[in-house]
């Protein structure tokens, strides 16, 4: 039986062959909590949802939908990635040391900021997936380490403060009023999405994460898509990085701070299955959506920025809990 064949035939299990993929419960209980959320906050927040406070916050949503897009990958492997704020911070102190704020080494910057964070995908990779260590150990540790890095790096650099005018002007640019950030995102998304359902390297990897010794068994390389999962989530995590750094313009080696835990929430928020091989881009980045409308409110209401990163813990939770119980129901 083909890999193709294997997940194609538990797809049609799980939804009865009729609906698609985002409609599934677990994928489309994301969309009705945000649908809930806003409803409220038309009622107690109205500022909340005017078109003008959202399309000021969806650039922050597009950042943390990318983020969770890699970690999702990682998840759907059975991983975790814990360096994902080391990895962001590392890319945009390197974006700004090699452009120098100049236009003409843009492309130099970018090249070599992605490159870095491949690179440490790829460390975490072979050290997860080939030499079988703990994937919340190496990513922690790996994380450190590259903190560290992008600390010494950042001494060298501290002149330079903003990045290049053009990747300023693209970042803050907007597209018939919706800012470009949100339709980079969108457009990833969607070709996130076409690679994993309608590809066969996408079907193939959806069978590693959900069954490793049978897709073994039929020949596919379990531990190359394991390590390319985080090799891939290391290219989105810079890729967010270089977008988050030319819309804020003046980034600092916290810019990655926020992003430890939310993507992980917006991953098991937006239904990936922590058992593996399941995961939906799209409903990941309405979580991601959910998530920065939340902390909009929490903002609102006057109440402590603490209170936000409870309220992602709690989710990171509530959305463990859901998915073990969705996966117990499935293999009964």
């Amino acid at each position: 039986m083909s890999a193709t064949h294997t997940t194609k035939s538990s797809r049609q299990t799980r939804t009865g062959g009729v609906l698609p993929h985002f409609a599934e419960p677990r994928f489309a209980a994301i969309w009705v909590a945000l649908a809930a959320m806003l409803l409220v906050d038309a009622i107690f927040l109205p500022h909340s949802v005017e078109l003008s406070t959202i399309l000021a916050v969806l650039p922050f949503a597009a950042f943390l939908a990318i983020g969770a897009a890699g970690q999702t990958l990682v998840l759907m492997t059975r991983g975790i990635d814990l360096s994902v704020p080391s990895i962001v911070s590392l890319s945009s102190v390197v974006l700004l040391g090699v452009s120098g704020a100049q236009d003409g080494r843009l492309w130099l910057a970018m090249a070599a900021a992605l490159f870095l964070a491949m690179l440490v995908g790829t460390i975490n990779g072979v050290l997860i997936a080939v030499l079988k260590l703990n994937a919340l150990i190496v990513t922690l540790a790996v994380g450190s380490i590259v903190m560290g890095i992008a600390i010494a790096y950042s001494q060298s650099v501290t002149a330079i403060s903003s990045v290049p005018p053009s990747l300023a002007a693209f970042s803050s640019s907007r597209i018939l009023g919706i800012p470009v950030d949100a339709l980079f995102a969108l457009v990833l998304m969607v070709v996130a999405t076409l690679a994993l359902r309608k590809t066969v390297i996408g079907r193939r990897f959806e069978l590693v994460g959900t069954n490793p010794a049978a897709a073994h068994t039929i020949g596919v390389p379990v531990r190359r898509y394991q390590a390319g999962a985080y090799i891939l989530a290391g290219l989105l995590y810079g890729l967010m990085a270089i977008l988050l750094a030319g819309f804020i313009q003046n980034p600092t080696l916290q810019i990655g701070d926020p992003y430890l835990l939310a993507p992980i929430a917006a991953a098991v928020l937006g239904g990936t299955a922590l058992t593996g091989g399941i995961g939906s881009m799209i409903s990941v980045s309405g979580a991601a959506m959910f998530l920065i409308q939340l902390e909009q409110s929490i903002k609102m209401l006057g109440l402590p920025s603490a209170g936000q990163m409870i309220i992602e813990g709690v989710a990171i939770a509530l959305g463990m809990y859901l998915s073990e119980r969705s996966g117990t129901r499935r293999r009964k």
